[in-house]
Formats: C-alpha cells, structure tokens, sequence
C-alpha cells in the first residue's frame, strides 16, 4: 500500500511539473508576441503618394470618389502592404498590383488599421469586397473570384462613398 501510495505522489509531483513548465513556456511565447506588437505599433511609417485612384459607377460611369494611393507591384512592397502602419490619410489607400488574375487572399497580421479589401478583375471590374476587415488576425480574405488589383482603404470607405460590386476603377501615376 504505501509503494502505490509513493508512485501516485510521483506521478501527481510529475504531472504539477510538467503543468508549471507548460505554464512558462506558453507564458513566454505570449509575452514574445506581445513584444512583438509592440515593436511593430512603434513604427510610423508616413503615406506615400504615388498616383490617384477613381472609383467609377456601374451604372452611369460617374466617379463615385477619388483616393491618392501607394503602389505595391514587386513581391517586397505586395507582402509588406500596410502592415505597421499606425493610420492612413482618409481619402487614400494602397493599390497592390499582382503578377496574375487568381483568387487573391490577404491577411491583417502586423496590420492595425481595419480595411475595406477590394478586389478586382483584369479589366478593373470590382469582384469582390472585404468590410471591416479584423485588425492583427492571420485569416485571409479572399476574392470570390479571379482578381489582378486589390485596392485597401480605411474601414467603412465603401459604404461611405457607396463603392459596390461591379463598379470599376482607374488609375494613374
């Protein structure tokens, strides 16, 4: 009786230390990742003005809205986007040119602004738009169908300005 009695206090001691190691090492890699965040939201990466972006009606052809944009159109400027960035001006965002028309997806990880993503095809027709987009999440967004630009603005522009499916856009340099 008092053998089993030992084992089972070992097992028991053995189970609280793995239970504390585990508590440390989950402790750290949170602590590791608030760290990170922190460095991140430290930088202040100021808007570049490279070109104006017009939004245009389906319907009628009217500009629904102007933004001064970023171009991302290598692979370095596509993968850092937004990321970093402490705000936006109102009326501008990022255009990400991409290689090829395909499903685009995007993620918000090391990005705290929310975002409105849209998505268009190769003829600038809008297929697809992301709302209020979660700020510092690794799911993606993706487009519901094949896209060549995606445009990101501050959460709530599309609405703002009634940009839909379907519009389309143009711009220039």
């Amino acid at each position: 009786m008092v053998m089993k009695t030992r084992k089972l206090l070992w097992i028991i001691l053995a189970i609280a230390l793995l239970g504390v190691g585990l508590y440390f090492v989950l402790s750290r890699a949170e602590k590791a990742k608030t760290d990170e965040i922190g460095q991140a939201q430290a930088l202040d990466i100021t808007f570049n003005k490279q070109g104006e972006l017009f939004f245009i009606a389906s319907q009628k052809g009217d500009t629904l809205a102007t933004i001064e944009i970023e171009i991302a159109d290598n692979e370095q400027s596509r993968a850092q986007g937004l990321m970093y960035r402490k705000s936006i001006p109102e009326n501008a965002g990022m255009l990400f040119i991409q290689d090829e028309e395909d499903i685009q997806s995007f993620w918000m990880k090391n990005t705290f602004i929310p975002l409105d993503m849209i998505f268009a095809n190769a003829n600038k027709n809008i297929v697809t738009i992301q709302t209020n987009t979660t700020p510092l999440q690794e799911w993606s967004y993706s487009s519901s169908a094949p896209a060549l630009y995606v445009i990101e603005v501050n959460a709530g522009y599309c609405a703002a300005k009634g940009i839909k499916t379907g519009d389309t856009f143009d711009y220039n340099q």
